[in-house]
């Protein structure tokens, strides 16, 4: 192989391995909540289990990119990020009622498969360009995709609470700032983008970020 080609080559090297390393957390949260016994109150382990197995789908069918950014800081909070999220256990009794619990999980849900079904092909964890997505929830925010994660987190700390899933979805969410700053850095770079920023002013939540 030649330099040309290894250069060429090299940032479909790292988005197949930003895909293994998704499968790999996966296979690890689904052994450790999957559970024992099949029970109307273990409904929201599976919900859990059905929200992050779509981000593997996607990402296992995700258009490839040769835009992929090479930076480790990038892709140090972009895997952190994702493999914490996938860190939760089925923690402790819900703190309100398991009804009123599951409105901002499934709400979430609901929000980032939307955001994943206008990206389409286009989905990634690490910072990437992939296109500009203007249409469906995208009118909103620029990334309604981690507003509805947030949503679904909210939702499954109110019904599985504990102390490590508190600290595991506060570091995620400030993983998440990070990673809306990392890939607009890269997104920017398409006057495409720029123009659907001054358009849609907001990141995560209207009036708010």
């Amino acid at each position: 192989m030649n330099i040309t080609t290894a250069v060429k080559k090299y940032p479909l090297i790292l988005d197949r391995l930003e895909q293994a390393l998704l499968v790999l957390a996966y296979a690890w949260l689904l052994v450790r909540i999957w559970p024992n016994q099949f029970a109307l109150e273990n409904w929201f382990p599976l919900l859990l289990l059905f929200s992050e197995g779509l981000v593997v789908f996607f990402i296992l069918i995700r258009r490839a990119t040769t835009e992929i950014s090479n930076r480790p800081y990038d892709w140090a909070i972009a895997m952190a990020g994702t493999f914490l999220a996938l860190a939760v256990s089925t923690g402790g009794a819900p703190l309100i009622d398991p009804a009123l619990g599951a409105i901002p999980l499934i709400v979430g849900v609901v929000i980032h498969t939307g955001a994943k079904l206008s990206l389409r092909r286009s989905f990634g964890v690490v910072a990437a360009s992939r296109g500009v997505q203007v249409k469906g929830m995208y009118r909103l925010v620029r990334h309604p995709m981690y507003a509805g994660y947030v949503l679904s987190h909210v939702g499954y700390l109110l019904l599985a609470p504990s102390l490590r899933n508190l600290l595991v979805y506060v570091s995620v969410w400030s993983l998440l700032a990070l990673r809306i700053f990392a890939e607009e850095r890269i997104l920017m770079r398409d006057p495409d983008y720029g123009l659907y920023a001054n358009r849609v002013r907001f990141r995560l939540a209207p009036f708010i970020f």
